[in-house]
């Protein structure tokens, strides 16, 4: 079974690197079990009120967001978030988002949030040397209806992008996305500048904002052709908002 730290992925890249190493499956799924089993009767554990009987019931069993937890504010980018396929360890250089109520769909709406300029502009705010839980917890999330057009665009944007190969199939499924559909240019970055626009309507960011936003994001970056090409996402989504 792959071992994955933070530096294994990348943005929608969940085979960016290499794993940091391999364990044997049965004993380390049964350590986790048991470990989960007994956070289950208490209150400080993430597995509290948790029914998790067989490794079926386990978060490493199924598709999770993961993210890395070093990091810092003057990186390219600072929350580095990323769909961990199922049946991989995680690091705690890795921590991922245990999902306790919800569904696919709503997941993946999360990590089109994590992964767009909007929510790391201000998670660079925050951040110096570590992203972790006391971090993130209270970092701000635009919750629209579940019908709301920008939300179902980027829930299939983002599904799209995370559901990278049949690892995800079960995912993608529960999203109603297909998968493999957006690995390859210009398809892939399109979706992603569209994603940054999407966002950036969701948080009510007027465009003088955005632009704001690309200004201060980095030093020294060039970031006008993207700003460009989320500028025409941004007006075509603008009646929607």
């Amino acid at each position: 079974m792959p071992v994955l730290a933070g530096a294994s992925f990348n943005l929608w890249e969940p085979d960016f690197g290499n794993p940091y190493g391999v364990a044997d499956p049965k004993r380390l799924t049964a350590h986790l079990l048991s470990k989960a089993k007994k956070g289950a009767n208490h209150s400080s554990s993430a597995f509290n009120g948790l029914a998790v009987r067989s490794t079926q019931d386990h978060p490493i069993s199924r598709a999770r967001i993961a993210f890395r937890y070093v990091t810092n504010s003057t990186n390219q980018r600072t929350t580095i978030a990323c769909l961990a396929p199922p049946g991989v360890a995680l690091l705690d250089t890795a921590p991922y988002l245990l999902r306790r109520s919800g569904g696919a769909p709503d997941e993946a709406y999360l990590l089109g949030v994590m992964c767009s300029i909007p929510f790391d502009w201000y998670a660079r705010r925050w951040v110096e040397l570590h992203l972790n839980a006391h971090l993130l917890s209270p970092m701000p999330v635009p919750r629209p209806d579940r019908s709301h057009p920008l939300r179902t665009r980027l829930v299939e944007l983002s599904g799209r992008l995370a559901a990278f190969d049949d690892r995800f199939q079960e995912w993608a499924s529960a999203v109603g996305v297909p998968i493999g559909t957006l690995k390859a240019e210009p398809d892939r970055s399109g979706a992603i500048v569209e994603i940054d626009a999407l966002v950036s309507h969701l948080y009510g960011l007027s465009w003088d904002q955005v632009q704001h936003m690309f200004e201060t994001f980095h030093r020294g970056w060039n970031y006008s052709e993207r700003l460009a090409a989320v500028k025409r996402h941004y007006d075509q989504w603008k009646t929607a908002s």
